[in-house]
Protein backbone atom coordinates (compact mmCIF):
# COMPACT_ATOMS: atom_id res chain seq x y z
CA UNK A 1 0.00 0.00 0.00
CA UNK A 2 1.44 3.62 -1.09
CA UNK A 3 -0.72 5.81 0.61
CA UNK A 4 0.13 9.70 -0.18
CA UNK A 5 0.06 12.12 2.01
CA UNK A 6 -3.39 14.13 1.95
CA UNK A 7 -2.47 17.27 2.57
CA UNK A 8 0.12 17.09 -0.20
CA UNK A 9 -3.28 17.72 -2.70
CA UNK A 10 -4.03 21.07 -0.61
CA UNK A 11 -2.81 24.52 -1.63
CA UNK A 12 -1.84 26.60 1.22
CA UNK A 13 -5.10 29.12 0.85
CA UNK A 14 -7.01 25.49 1.10
CA UNK A 15 -6.23 24.61 4.44
CA UNK A 16 -8.42 26.73 6.13
CA UNK A 17 -11.39 25.08 4.40
CA UNK A 18 -10.40 21.64 5.71
CA UNK A 19 -9.71 23.20 9.16
CA UNK A 20 -13.61 24.86 8.91
CA UNK A 21 -14.56 20.87 7.69
CA UNK A 22 -13.04 19.39 10.38
CA UNK A 23 -14.88 21.75 12.97
CA UNK A 24 -17.92 20.45 11.92
CA UNK A 25 -16.80 16.66 12.25
CA UNK A 26 -15.38 17.29 15.60
CA UNK A 27 -18.55 18.60 16.84
CA UNK A 28 -20.20 15.83 15.13
CA UNK A 29 -18.07 13.12 17.14
CA UNK A 30 -18.28 14.56 20.06
CA UNK A 31 -22.22 14.84 20.36
CA UNK A 32 -22.84 11.73 18.63
CA UNK A 33 -20.78 9.02 20.56
CA UNK A 34 -23.79 6.42 20.40
CA UNK A 35 -25.91 5.86 17.70
CA UNK A 36 -28.95 7.38 18.83
CA UNK A 37 -27.11 10.67 19.87
CA UNK A 38 -25.79 10.25 15.86
CA UNK A 39 -29.59 10.28 14.60
CA UNK A 40 -30.48 12.61 16.78
CA UNK A 41 -27.69 15.23 15.86
CA UNK A 42 -28.06 14.38 12.39
CA UNK A 43 -31.55 15.08 12.52
CA UNK A 44 -31.41 18.28 13.84
CA UNK A 45 -28.50 19.10 11.36
CA UNK A 46 -31.07 18.84 8.81
CA UNK A 47 -33.76 20.54 10.14
CA UNK A 48 -31.32 23.14 9.55
CA UNK A 49 -31.03 22.42 5.92
CA UNK A 50 -34.52 22.01 5.10
CA UNK A 51 -35.72 18.34 5.40
CA UNK A 52 -38.62 17.40 7.18
CA UNK A 53 -40.12 14.30 9.07
CA UNK A 54 -41.54 12.98 6.15
CA UNK A 55 -44.76 11.92 8.54
CA UNK A 56 -45.37 15.46 8.11
CA UNK A 57 -46.00 15.88 4.28
CA UNK A 58 -48.35 14.22 2.22
CA UNK A 59 -47.14 14.64 -1.09
CA UNK A 60 -43.77 14.15 -2.70
CA UNK A 61 -42.26 16.42 -5.82
CA UNK A 62 -38.69 16.74 -7.17
CA UNK A 63 -36.92 18.40 -4.76
CA UNK A 64 -38.58 17.50 -1.46
CA UNK A 65 -36.11 17.19 0.69
CA UNK A 66 -37.34 15.13 4.01
CA UNK A 67 -35.78 12.38 6.23
CA UNK A 68 -37.34 8.80 7.38
CA UNK A 69 -36.22 7.72 11.51
CA UNK A 70 -35.99 3.58 12.33
CA UNK A 71 -36.29 3.54 15.95
CA UNK A 72 -34.01 6.05 16.92
CA UNK A 73 -30.90 4.11 15.68
CA UNK A 74 -31.14 4.55 12.33
CA UNK A 75 -31.80 7.67 9.34
CA UNK A 76 -32.73 8.09 5.66
CA UNK A 77 -32.61 11.32 4.09
CA UNK A 78 -33.73 12.02 1.14
CA UNK A 79 -34.10 14.97 -1.79
CA UNK A 80 -36.27 13.70 -4.33
CA UNK A 81 -34.65 13.83 -8.14
CA UNK A 82 -36.10 14.83 -11.45
CA UNK A 83 -35.86 11.01 -12.45
CA UNK A 84 -38.71 8.72 -11.61
CA UNK A 85 -37.36 5.87 -9.40
CA UNK A 86 -37.27 3.31 -11.71
CA UNK A 87 -34.33 4.96 -12.76
CA UNK A 88 -32.89 4.93 -10.06
CA UNK A 89 -31.32 6.40 -7.06
CA UNK A 90 -28.15 7.61 -5.84
CA UNK A 91 -27.36 6.22 -2.47
CA UNK A 92 -24.52 6.76 0.18
CA UNK A 93 -24.69 4.78 3.22
CA UNK A 94 -22.20 4.39 7.02
CA UNK A 95 -22.46 2.94 9.82
CA UNK A 96 -23.18 5.17 13.07
CA UNK A 97 -22.57 2.59 15.92
CA UNK A 98 -18.45 1.69 16.75
CA UNK A 99 -16.97 -0.56 19.07
CA UNK A 100 -17.80 -0.14 23.00
CA UNK A 101 -19.08 -1.34 26.04
CA UNK A 102 -23.02 -2.34 26.46
CA UNK A 103 -24.35 -2.80 30.23
CA UNK A 104 -25.61 -6.30 30.89
CA UNK A 105 -29.36 -6.56 31.69
CA UNK A 106 -28.25 -7.03 35.51
CA UNK A 107 -25.13 -4.97 36.00
CA UNK A 108 -25.11 -3.45 39.38
CA UNK A 109 -23.38 -5.59 41.71
CA UNK A 110 -20.78 -4.94 44.86
CA UNK A 111 -17.69 -6.45 45.44
CA UNK A 112 -14.73 -5.70 47.74
CA UNK A 113 -16.29 -2.72 48.75
CA UNK A 114 -16.82 -1.51 45.28
CA UNK A 115 -19.81 -0.74 43.27
CA UNK A 116 -19.83 -1.85 40.27
CA UNK A 117 -21.47 -2.61 36.58
CA UNK A 118 -20.77 -5.81 34.65
CA UNK A 119 -20.97 -4.98 31.22
CA UNK A 120 -19.69 -6.68 27.43
CA UNK A 121 -18.04 -5.58 24.85
CA UNK A 122 -19.63 -4.58 21.30
CA UNK A 123 -17.72 -5.12 18.03
CA UNK A 124 -14.11 -5.70 17.89
CA UNK A 125 -12.70 -4.22 20.86
CA UNK A 126 -8.62 -3.71 22.08
CA UNK A 127 -9.31 -4.59 25.94
CA UNK A 128 -6.28 -3.55 27.20
CA UNK A 129 -7.21 0.00 25.97
CA UNK A 130 -10.74 0.52 28.28
CA UNK A 131 -9.05 0.66 31.46
CA UNK A 132 -8.09 4.00 33.41
CA UNK A 133 -9.49 6.50 31.12
CA UNK A 134 -12.45 8.05 31.78
CA UNK A 135 -15.67 6.62 30.90
CA UNK A 136 -19.47 8.12 30.14
CA UNK A 137 -22.75 6.26 30.04
CA UNK A 138 -24.99 6.82 27.57
CA UNK A 139 -28.49 5.63 26.86
CA UNK A 140 -32.25 5.30 27.81
CA UNK A 141 -34.21 3.69 30.90
CA UNK A 142 -38.17 2.35 30.01
CA UNK A 143 -39.59 3.00 33.55
CA UNK A 144 -42.65 0.33 34.34
CA UNK A 145 -45.16 3.04 33.57
CA UNK A 146 -43.37 3.35 30.17
CA UNK A 147 -42.00 6.88 31.17
CA UNK A 148 -38.66 7.16 28.81
CA UNK A 149 -35.29 8.38 30.74
CA UNK A 150 -32.38 10.14 28.93
CA UNK A 151 -29.03 8.93 30.14
CA UNK A 152 -25.96 11.16 29.61
CA UNK A 153 -22.98 10.99 32.84
CA UNK A 154 -19.81 11.96 32.30
CA UNK A 155 -19.84 14.92 29.87
CA UNK A 156 -20.93 17.98 31.29
CA UNK A 157 -17.88 19.69 33.28
CA UNK A 158 -19.93 19.05 36.58
CA UNK A 159 -20.34 15.46 35.89
CA UNK A 160 -18.67 12.49 37.44
CA UNK A 161 -16.66 10.24 35.49
CA UNK A 162 -16.54 6.22 35.48
CA UNK A 163 -13.94 4.08 34.82
CA UNK A 164 -12.29 0.31 34.80
CA UNK A 165 -9.62 -0.42 36.94
CA UNK A 166 -6.13 -1.97 36.20
CA UNK A 167 -3.22 -3.02 38.80
CA UNK A 168 -0.28 -1.15 39.69
CA UNK A 169 2.81 -1.68 37.72
CA UNK A 170 4.53 -2.87 41.13
CA UNK A 171 1.29 -5.35 41.38
CA UNK A 172 1.02 -6.89 37.70
CA UNK A 173 4.34 -9.35 37.73
CA UNK A 174 2.65 -11.74 36.20
CA UNK A 175 -0.22 -9.96 34.38
CA UNK A 176 2.74 -7.77 32.38
CA UNK A 177 4.04 -11.71 31.25
CA UNK A 178 0.57 -12.15 29.15
CA UNK A 179 0.12 -11.27 25.95
CA UNK A 180 -1.86 -8.13 24.54
CA UNK A 181 -5.09 -10.51 23.79
CA UNK A 182 -5.23 -11.64 27.55
CA UNK A 183 -3.38 -9.16 29.55
CA UNK A 184 -6.78 -7.47 29.90
CA UNK A 185 -9.98 -9.69 30.02
CA UNK A 186 -13.49 -9.29 28.38
CA UNK A 187 -14.88 -10.20 31.92
CA UNK A 188 -12.46 -7.40 33.79
CA UNK A 189 -14.01 -4.80 31.99
CA UNK A 190 -16.03 -4.08 34.82
CA UNK A 191 -17.37 -0.58 35.66
CA UNK A 192 -16.66 1.11 39.07
CA UNK A 193 -19.39 3.22 39.95
CA UNK A 194 -18.82 4.37 43.90
CA UNK A 195 -17.06 3.06 47.51
CA UNK A 196 -19.13 5.09 49.76
CA UNK A 197 -21.19 2.71 51.83
CA UNK A 198 -24.81 3.61 52.87
CA UNK A 199 -25.22 4.38 56.42
CA UNK A 200 -27.12 2.21 58.66
CA UNK A 201 -26.72 -0.97 55.94
CA UNK A 202 -25.15 -4.02 56.67
CA UNK A 203 -25.29 -5.85 53.06
CA UNK A 204 -24.16 -4.50 50.12
CA UNK A 205 -23.73 -0.97 51.49
CA UNK A 206 -21.90 0.72 48.65
CA UNK A 207 -24.40 -1.05 46.01
CA UNK A 208 -27.12 0.67 48.10
CA UNK A 209 -25.56 4.22 48.19
CA UNK A 210 -25.22 3.93 44.37
CA UNK A 211 -28.63 3.03 43.80
CA UNK A 212 -30.12 5.58 46.38
CA UNK A 213 -28.25 8.18 44.06
CA UNK A 214 -29.76 6.69 40.94
CA UNK A 215 -33.02 6.98 42.99
CA UNK A 216 -32.71 10.59 43.79
CA UNK A 217 -31.39 12.42 40.71
CA UNK A 218 -32.59 10.08 37.98
CA UNK A 219 -35.52 8.22 39.64
CA UNK A 220 -33.98 5.10 38.48
CA UNK A 221 -34.86 1.38 40.51
CA UNK A 222 -32.90 -1.32 40.47
CA UNK A 223 -35.01 -3.55 38.44
CA UNK A 224 -35.15 -0.60 35.58
CA UNK A 225 -31.75 -1.80 34.55
CA UNK A 226 -33.68 -4.77 32.97
CA UNK A 227 -35.75 -2.45 30.18
CA UNK A 228 -32.56 -0.02 30.15
CA UNK A 229 -30.26 0.25 27.20
CA UNK A 230 -27.23 1.54 28.73
CA UNK A 231 -23.52 1.91 26.80
CA UNK A 232 -19.89 3.17 27.89
CA UNK A 233 -17.91 5.19 25.97
CA UNK A 234 -14.71 7.39 26.51
CA UNK A 235 -15.73 10.88 28.06
CA UNK A 236 -14.53 13.92 26.70
CA UNK A 237 -14.88 16.01 23.31
CA UNK A 238 -13.30 15.42 20.20
CA UNK A 239 -10.08 17.67 19.93
CA UNK A 240 -7.00 19.02 17.56
CA UNK A 241 -4.00 15.97 17.41
CA UNK A 242 -0.60 17.20 16.53
CA UNK A 243 1.07 20.81 17.64
CA UNK A 244 0.00 21.31 13.61
CA UNK A 245 -3.97 20.42 14.17
CA UNK A 246 -3.51 18.06 11.09
CA UNK A 247 -5.45 14.87 12.94
CA UNK A 248 -8.30 14.97 14.69
CA UNK A 249 -8.53 12.46 18.32
CA UNK A 250 -11.96 11.26 19.36
CA UNK A 251 -14.02 8.15 19.78
CA UNK A 252 -15.96 6.77 16.94
CA UNK A 253 -14.29 7.61 13.82
CA UNK A 254 -15.17 4.29 13.09
CA UNK A 255 -17.32 4.59 10.98
CA UNK A 256 -18.59 8.21 11.97
CA UNK A 257 -15.79 9.81 9.73
CA UNK A 258 -18.04 8.00 6.86
CA UNK A 259 -21.37 8.93 8.37
CA UNK A 260 -20.59 12.46 8.91
CA UNK A 261 -19.21 13.29 5.12
CA UNK A 262 -22.30 11.08 3.73
CA UNK A 263 -24.93 13.65 5.63
CA UNK A 264 -22.54 16.34 4.51
CA UNK A 265 -23.07 15.74 0.67
CA UNK A 266 -27.01 15.69 0.59
CA UNK A 267 -27.39 18.44 3.09
CA UNK A 268 -25.10 20.17 0.55
CA UNK A 269 -27.24 20.05 -2.13
CA UNK A 270 -28.49 22.77 -3.45
CA UNK A 271 -30.22 22.40 -6.54
CA UNK A 272 -32.49 19.50 -7.45
CA UNK A 273 -30.69 16.70 -8.26
CA UNK A 274 -31.25 14.49 -11.69
CA UNK A 275 -31.79 11.47 -9.67
CA UNK A 276 -33.04 10.77 -6.29
CA UNK A 277 -31.15 11.22 -3.84
CA UNK A 278 -30.17 9.11 -0.65
CA UNK A 279 -27.95 9.23 2.88
CA UNK A 280 -28.83 6.36 5.18
CA UNK A 281 -26.91 5.76 8.40
CA UNK A 282 -27.06 2.32 10.24
CA UNK A 283 -26.49 0.29 13.13
CA UNK A 284 -25.15 -3.24 14.08
CA UNK A 285 -22.28 -2.85 11.67
CA UNK A 286 -19.81 -3.84 14.41
CA UNK A 287 -21.47 -7.23 15.10
CA UNK A 288 -22.79 -7.92 11.32
CA UNK A 289 -25.25 -5.50 10.08
CA UNK A 290 -28.31 -7.69 11.29
CA UNK A 291 -31.49 -7.22 13.23
CA UNK A 292 -34.00 -4.63 13.00
CA UNK A 293 -31.81 -1.79 12.86
CA UNK A 294 -28.43 -2.95 10.66
CA UNK A 295 -28.40 -3.00 7.28
CA UNK A 296 -29.61 -5.96 6.12
CA UNK A 297 -33.09 -5.44 6.74
CA UNK A 298 -33.75 -1.54 6.58
CA UNK A 299 -34.21 -2.22 2.38
CA UNK A 300 -36.57 -4.36 3.03
CA UNK A 301 -38.13 -2.69 5.73
CA UNK A 302 -39.16 0.90 6.44
CA UNK A 303 -36.70 2.91 4.75
CA UNK A 304 -37.32 1.27 1.07
CA UNK A 305 -41.10 1.31 1.54
CA UNK A 306 -42.30 4.58 3.00
CA UNK A 307 -42.00 6.63 -0.01
CA UNK A 308 -44.33 4.34 -1.40
CA UNK A 309 -47.10 5.63 0.58
CA UNK A 310 -47.80 8.48 -1.97
CA UNK A 311 -49.42 8.07 -5.13
CA UNK A 312 -47.26 9.86 -7.50
CA UNK A 313 -44.52 7.31 -6.64
CA UNK A 314 -45.10 4.26 -8.14
CA UNK A 315 -42.14 1.80 -6.92
CA UNK A 316 -38.97 1.80 -4.92
CA UNK A 317 -36.40 -1.01 -5.41
CA UNK A 318 -36.48 -3.38 -2.09
CA UNK A 319 -33.70 -6.03 -3.43
CA UNK A 320 -32.19 -7.04 -5.90
CA UNK A 321 -32.27 -10.78 -7.23
CA UNK A 322 -31.08 -12.53 -10.27
CA UNK A 323 -30.20 -9.67 -12.30
CA UNK A 324 -33.67 -8.53 -11.32
CA UNK A 325 -35.13 -5.66 -9.74
CA UNK A 326 -37.34 -6.78 -6.57
CA UNK A 327 -40.01 -3.49 -5.75
CA UNK A 328 -42.84 -2.71 -3.97
CA UNK A 329 -45.32 -2.07 -6.34
CA UNK A 330 -47.66 1.00 -5.27
CA UNK A 331 -50.12 -0.31 -8.27
CA UNK A 332 -50.90 -2.86 -6.47
CA UNK A 333 -49.46 -2.95 -3.49
CA UNK A 334 -47.50 -5.50 -3.05
CA UNK A 335 -43.49 -7.01 -3.63
CA UNK A 336 -43.43 -8.39 -7.23
CA UNK A 337 -40.45 -8.44 -9.63
CA UNK A 338 -39.28 -5.58 -11.93
CA UNK A 339 -41.13 -6.77 -14.99
CA UNK A 340 -44.27 -7.77 -13.35
CA UNK A 341 -44.95 -4.12 -12.08
CA UNK A 342 -47.04 -1.83 -13.72
CA UNK A 343 -46.13 2.14 -13.67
Amino acid sequence: MYAKNAWDKYESNQYQDVMDFNEGYKAFLTAGKTERACVKESVELAKKAGFQDIENMDSLKPGDKFYVINKDKNLALFIMGEKPLVDGMRILGAHIDSPRLDLKQNPLYESDGFALLDTHYYGGVKKYQWVTIPLSLYGVVIKKDGTKIDVVIGEDDHDPVVGITDLLIHLSADQMQKTAAKVIEGENLDVTLGSIPLKDTEKDAVKANILKLLQEKYDIEEEDFLSAEIEVVPSGPARDYGLDRSMVMGYGHDDRVCAYTSLKAILDIQEIPQYTSCCILVDKEEIGSVGATGAQLIFRGRFSAVICKFKNIFFTVVKTFKNHFICFCVSCGIVKALHCCKS
